[in-house]
């Protein structure tokens, strides 16, 4: 499970990616990048990872 912090970090992460042009790793009918990122990381398909230390 993330903190609060990671998952901010991650959606805000993942947002600026699919901002820039990156592709879309779910089908959705939102068009917002953070959206987009949300219901990615809801569904767990985020290729991004936590490392703590």
């Amino acid at each position: 499970m993330y903190t609060r912090y990671e998952k901010a970090r991650i959606v805000g992460a993942r947002a600026l990616q699919i901002a820039m042009g990156a592709p879309i790793l779910i089908k959705s009918k939102e068009t917002d990048s953070i959206r987009i990122a949300l219901e990615e990381l809801e569904r767990g398909v985020i290729p991004i990872t936590v490392v703590r230390e």
